[in-house]
């Protein structure tokens, strides 16, 4: 039997031709390879902004002359800062910034006017939530411009010579819980939640299309066992690999980078396993979806990528578009990354972190029962 070695256009254009209809018969890959570059263009053109604009600012005013007044407004003006509270005591300033409701806190004195037309420098406080230096540093770097505009708006007579270095005021910036603008203390504990997504998300989305690839597939629905415990059977084993992932994570924070553990490591390890259970169930549904094991991984691709993208781990959350903040809020890492950055940075408590880790069990019932559907479909 003998073979022609040399090449023809016309083998070659059959190997294109069948290549196509395999790429047509595999709907969902040709899907991803579109997608995630249409996904990466809409996220990274629209959605990604390293110079976050406004910013939710409470102010704390024992002062409501005009010329405090000015600040504020001038503040405001700048796009940099949004007043969305008036604060009356410290308490609820730390509380603010603490809860995260608040990225900055100004905080004018009560004899800020007198001192003022006195010829005095008064103080301005101003405290930011610095635990993402990035989300900061724009807005804080204008705010010595626009204290100058309002100063040579609002006082009379000499002042209107002011300039950038000559301010009649003491600003003082307090960047709370990462005073030095360490980045390794913002990554380090989110990348926690960024590791436990990838990593739980793509296991588990081969759990069933393994089983179905191996033909076990039909001695599990040929057994009693219900739905429910299916799902529980696949997630359960995977909990264990989280929380070592956690251990491995956490003592890397601390004896690596440095970073200080301010919270209580036992509430961060109970209410993680949310987040892990979460994710678990985002892979066992996506494989109950796919058909083999590439399609399974390439779908949890397609759930990671915006997870990372929009949840505030690489880009600050508030500087996106209202859309993408809402897209965003719908995924767990964007709660899972408040939540641990609250308790190891700020040492938020119990009640700080409830409010970040009920959205996690919502989207976890959503997606549990999504995939218990889904399993009834695959029965059939």
């Amino acid at each position: 039997m003998t073979f022609d070695a040399g090449f023809t256009f016309q083998r070659f254009a059959a190997v294109v031709y069948k290549e196509f209809i395999q790429m047509r018969r595999d709907r969902v890959t040709f899907a991803m390879m579109v997608g995630i570059p249409l996904m990466q263009l809409i996220l990274f053109g629209y959605a990604i902004n390293s110079d976050p604009r406004h910013l939710p600012t409470a102010v704390l005013a024992a002062d409501n002359s005009p010329y405090a007044r000015g600040i504020v407004a001038g503040m405001q003006t700048s796009t940099y800062f949004d007043v969305t509270a008036q604060l009356s005591s410290r308490e609820e300033a730390a509380t603010a910034l603490r809860e995260g409701t608040a990225q900055f806190v100004l905080t004018i004195p009560e004899d800020f006017s007198r001192k003022l037309l006195r010829g005095e420098t008064p103080v301005l406080l101003l405290e930011a939530d610095a635990t993402d230096p990035a989300a900061t540093s724009g807005a804080l770097s204008a705010l010595r411009e626009i204290v100058n505009r309002a100063m040579a708006r609002d006082l009379p007579g000499p002042s209107a010579g002011l300039t950038a270095t000559d301010l009649p005021v003491t600003l003082r910036v307090h960047a709370e819980y990462n005073p030095e603008a360490v980045t390794q203390y913002n990554i380090v504990p989110g990348l926690m939640g960024v590791i436990l997504t990838m990593t739980l998300t793509m296991i588990t989305s081969l759990a069933i299309t393994r089983e179905r690839e191996r033909g076990t597939m039909e001695n599990l629905l040929s057994t009693p066992v219900k739905p429910l415990e299916v799902m529980l059977g696949k997630i359960v084993p995977y909990i264990l690999v989280g929380y070592i992932q956690m251990i491995l994570i956490i003592l890397a924070a601390k004896f690596l980078f440095d970073v200080p553990l301010r919270g209580n490591l036992l509430m961060v390890f109970v209410l993680s396993l949310l987040f892990i259970a979460a994710n678990l169930s985002v892979g066992v549904t996506l494989s109950t979806v796919a058909k083999n094991q590439l399609q399974a991984v390439q779908m949890s691709v397609f759930f990671f990528l915006p997870s990372l993208l929009l949840s505030g781990f690489m880009f600050p959350f508030r500087g996106m578009p209202d859309w993408a903040q809402v897209v965003g809020s719908a995924l767990p890492l964007t709660h899972y990354l408040r939540f641990v950055r609250g308790v190891l940075l700020k040492g938020s408590g119990i009640a700080e972190s409830l409010t970040h880790v009920w959205p996690i069990a919502v989207f976890f019932c959503v997606v549990i029962g999504i995939g218990m559907l889904r399993y009834h479909k695959t029965l059939d």
